[in-house]
């Protein structure tokens, strides 16, 4: 079978379309592969071998890389992608990857695996405008309260929903209620004007039991995807970090986490006008109109749209997955949300070095660190809850 025929057969086996002898063959060939890791050849020069099998896979169009698991939460087997470059290099990935586990007393590997820590799942808090909390991992699926003819909802797909009952009245409410994934948590809400909302880790959102019939207006801390509910007659707008957004009925990601410098607001869909606050405005930009797979960025004193954006990297955490082509200290941010971890450098990284790759976020941590660490540029080791970066 030459490199061409199997990056086909891995295609149709990774899209689900795959007929049942080529999924035997293919599941076939990934047993043998990691029977090869039980083989330790005693005159590989390991170093030699990595220098030369990152070079070569450099020099081709990318990298080996964990396939994505796409939805929310992760659902689909994850399997290993290969450009044809790649594939052709297969073997010789398998046993660099295997020496270096099975020679190098420094290596990550064993430590990682043995104070492994598991991926985020569905963790959220509702408080409620009396101020009562509901833990909404603990709570049973089904009605949790209801507030104003609003009735509120758990799903078991982890899922918030209000639903306005038929004979409420449709005014608008001064009560706040507010949900909150927490690091290593994720959540997604449908608000009572239909609306979607997907909260990353480390996220809030703000918003009416109700919405007013001329405006809908919400506040967001940390990282959320919107689908908006198209009414011409009441504007959508998301407070963030020093930034309004106002839409009709779209779909956009905002990234506005207080630890990052840059709130970042890109458009999939529809259109969307991106304002800054009094103190943040940019000198002679009031406001920005995004055109679908723009980004606008804001920082204090600075507004500017950027046009290629790589959109999949952009909603990979709501994907169900880690998209990579970046510093090490950005990846490690990302790393600490989702695992709610601490990450402690023993000496600064290279910020201009960067990593490029995919990986599930439903993998333990050690699966990430793994892949990070076969670059040899950086070793990990896990102690408790905190990774330490060593060179």
């Amino acid at each position: 079978m030459n490199n061409e025929q199997v990056i086909e057969l891995i295609r149709k086996y990774n899209e689900g379309i795959a007929l049942k002898e080529e999924i035997r063959l293919v599941e076939n060939w990934f047993v043998q592969q990691s029977e090869l890791q039980q083989q330790q050849p005693e005159d590989l020069d390991y170093l030699k071998v990595k220098q030369q099998m990152w070079l070569n896979i450099d020099q081709q169009i990318e990298r080996p890389i964990i396939e994505r698991t796409v939805g929310f939460p992760p659902s689909r087997k994850s399997i290993w992608r290969y450009s044809i470059a790649a594939a052709a290099a297969v073997v010789l990935i398998s046993m660099t990857a295997i020496w270096f586990y099975g020679n190098d007393e420094n290596a990550a590997g064993p430590q990682i695996v043995k104070n492994d820590i598991h991926p985020g799942k569905n963790k959220a808090v509702l408080t409620l405008s009396d101020g009562r909390k509901i833990s909404l991992t603990d709570a049973l699926n089904g009605q949790l309260a209801q507030q104003e003819g609003v009735t509120i909802s758990k799903t078991a797909n982890g899922q918030l929903i209000y639903q306005i009952a038929p004979n409420a009245s449709r005014k608008s409410s001064s009560e706040y209620n507010t949900i909150e994934a927490p690091r290593g948590g994720q959540w997604q809400v449908i608000l009572p004007d239909g609306s979607k909302v997907f909260l990353n880790a480390s996220s809030s959102l703000k918003y009416p039991v109700s919405f007013a019939a001329k405006e809908r207006k919400v506040e967001l801390k940390g990282e959320a995807y919107f689908e908006i509910f198209h009414n011409k007659k009441s504007p959508f707008r998301v407070l963030a970090k020093g930034q309004t957004v106002e839409v009709l009925g779209t779909h956009f990601n905002i990234m506005s986490y207080d630890d990052e410098k840059t709130v970042k607001t890109t458009l999939l869909s529809g259109s969307v006008k991106v304002s800054a606050n009094a103190g943040n405005a940019a000198k002679g930009i009031e406001f920005l109109i995004l055109k679908p797979g723009e980004q606008a960025q804001v920082s204090p004193g600075n507004m500017k749209v950027i046009n290629d954006v790589d959109l999949e990297d952009v909603l990979a955490w709501k994907n169900g997955y880690f998209k990579f082509n970046e510093n090490l200290q950005s990846i490690m941010t990302k790393v600490s949300r989702w695992y709610d971890v601490e990450v402690v450098y023993e000496s600064q990284p290279d910020p201009d070095f960067k990593f490029k790759g995919e990986i599930s976020r439903d993998k333990n941590v050690s699966e990430l660190l793994n892949m990070l660490d076969y670059t040899g540029n950086v070793h990990f080791k896990i102690e408790g809850r905190r990774i330490i970066v060593k060179k």
